[in-house]
């Protein structure tokens, strides 16, 4: 236990280069603020190296917890200015389209500008205008338009 009196400030800076390094194998952005906090504490053992080991363990665990949780509080959620672009189905809600092949037991077809999409709705005619109302996986499920 006399090694933890003879801790320098090179022990901290080893230590930070070594959560940095696993940071970047594995990232997380956990281990990154706890290798900021140790570069830090090293710093802080640079200049003022009679600071107790309890005193540095102190330091770097409250500044680990202080920097992630400014790191979350600041986080943006990035949101998108087409919160469908991958849920393709779910653009063509609200939209009318004609049947291309008629419901029958509950499932057709429309054509939706250059494919073909299964429905699922009430039996109807093809040629029939149809809304879309919601999504289903691949299946649009529809009504009919109200003239």
């Amino acid at each position: 236990m006399e090694w933890l009196n003879q801790v320098e400030f090179w022990h901290w800076i080893i230590a930070a280069l070594i959560m940095l390094a696993i940071e970047m194998l594995f990232p997380a952005a956990y281990f990154l603020w706890m290798g900021i906090s140790a570069f830090f504490v090293g710093l802080v053992i640079y200049i003022f190296p009679d600071i107790p080991i309890l005193a540095q363990v102190i330091i770097f665990g409250c500044l680990s917890v202080f920097t992630f949780i400014q790191f979350k509080r600041n986080q943006k959620i990035s949101t998108s200015d087409e919160p469908n672009l991958n849920q393709r189905g779910r653009q063509y809600i609200g939209r009318e389209f004609v049947l291309e092949q008629p419901i029958v037991n509950g499932k057709g077809k429309i054509k939706v500008e250059d494919s073909i999409w299964r429905v699922s709705g009430i039996d109807m005619h093809k040629g029939t205008k149809v809304c879309v109302i919601d999504v289903d996986g691949d299946i649009l499920k529809v009504e009919k338009e109200e003239a």
